[in-house]
């Protein structure tokens, strides 16, 4: 592939916005931030895209136009957790037939308790007219059967959720811009209120209010600049068709295609961002893309190697400790990823040459009919 990430910003997420806070200003203020971080300014760019539930009235052109861009290529989506993949995907295509030349890729959300409320109820018509009624109070319900279905297939314990947990808030504390940063101990987590058993306070992915984006720019123009080299991205949508038992998801059709592509292995990476809503679905992605070996013991594998620190994942303490900021969800985990490849992590940078970004999301009856992968490399 012929394009290259040059730049990334956050604004940063929090539980209570503020009421001068709206999601065109968190948009904003990303798109703001990663251009700065790309050296560039608003004339520079000549593609957008945007992710976001809560942006209506408005749509991406309607933003573009506060923004002061002038464009040859547009596009807006709204498939949540997948969406980051999606973008970049149509994005690098349309570097590569020559449409654009520097892409900006933002999603964010202005996410108070009537708008989170508003956005469970009406997620999508199936989740209306047969979810709502129930009423199933949202998806935790959904993904605790999930959770328990896993744990007898694996035997797994809560335990094993919870070193995930607890690991990814060790991440949190170094992260400044994570809305969770006190240290949590597996004591912490197997003792909090539940939710829906199995799945307790921790388990689920707490909505903030925020927004991510980052600059996508032609290799030629990447020349000289710390990049994040796309190497591959791939997708796989309505997968199982709802008929599934949920617990495979979409990259298990599409991880073998970017593997190949990016001429690497599961075994190369250096840092992933793995979208977790829950931790089950991280186990789910890892296993479906591979990084969980087929004959692992995945017990073993999560103590050895994500409690431990060992593997670099969801380093910016991922959704779980940083927060879900509605589409910008899908987007925090390339934004840190950029970030750790492009040496801008801060006390959390690990040495990092491959990283690797998953996408989940947009529950239809019961389970994500979404999934994306992108492989990128650092380079200058």
């Amino acid at each position: 592939m012929t394009a290259s990430i040059i730049g990334a910003g956050e604004s940063p997420y929090t539980r209570h916005p503020s009421t001068k806070a709206s999601t065109e200003t968190v948009i904003t203020d990303a798109v703001v931030r990663a251009l700065e971080n790309a050296g560039l300014t608003p004339e520079d760019v000549d593609g957008f895209a945007v992710s976001s539930f809560t942006l209506e009235p408005d749509h991406a052109i309607d933003l573009a136009w506060k923004l002061g861009l002038r464009l040859s290529w547009l596009m807006q989506d709204t498939n949540g957790g997948a969406s980051a993949g999606a973008m970049l995907q149509h994005a690098v295509h349309a570097i590569e037939a020559g449409d654009a030349s520097v892409v900006v890729l933002a999603a964010g959300d202005f996410m108070d308790k009537i708008a989170f409320e508003q956005l469970v109820a009406r997620y999508n018509r199936a989740t209306e007219d047969h979810l709502s009624p129930l009423p199933m109070g949202g998806p935790n319900a959904l993904f605790a059967m999930l959770t328990a279905r896993q744990m007898e297939k694996f035997g797994l314990t809560r335990e094993d959720y919870g070193r995930i947990a607890v690991a990814q808030r060790r991440w949190a504390t170094a992260n400044p811009e994570a809305v969770y940063r006190t240290p949590l101990s597996l004591k912490d987590y197997i003792q909090a209120p539940m939710v829906a058993e199995p799945l307790c306070r921790f388990d689920c992915v707490p909505p903030v209010t925020g927004a991510d984006a980052v600059v996508l720019v032609a290799d030629e123009l990447a020349r000289g600049k710390r990049r994040a080299k796309v190497m591959a991205v791939t997708a796989s949508y309505n997968s199982e068709n709802q008929s599934g038992d949920g617990l495979q998801t979409g990259l298990a059709d599409c991880s073998s295609i970017a593997w190949e592509r990016a001429g690497i292995t599961p075994g190369d990476v250096d840092v992933l961002a793995v979208y977790d809503d829950y931790p089950a679905m991280v186990v789910a992605q890892l296993i479906d893309m591979g990084i969980i070996p087929k004959e692992a013991d995945i017990s073993d594998f999560i103590r050895k190697r994500i409690y431990s620190g060992d593997l670099a994942i969801n380093t910016s303490g991922g959704q779980l400790s940083a927060g879900q900021a509605g589409s910008a969800g899908g987007m925090h985990g390339l934004v840190e990823v950029v970030r750790q490849l492009r040496g801008d992590a801060g006390s959390r940078q690990v040495a990092a040459k491959f990283g690797v970004v998953s996408g989940y999301g947009m529950v239809l009856y019961r389970y994500g009919a979404c999934a994306n992968m992108a492989v990128l490399e650092a380079a200058e």
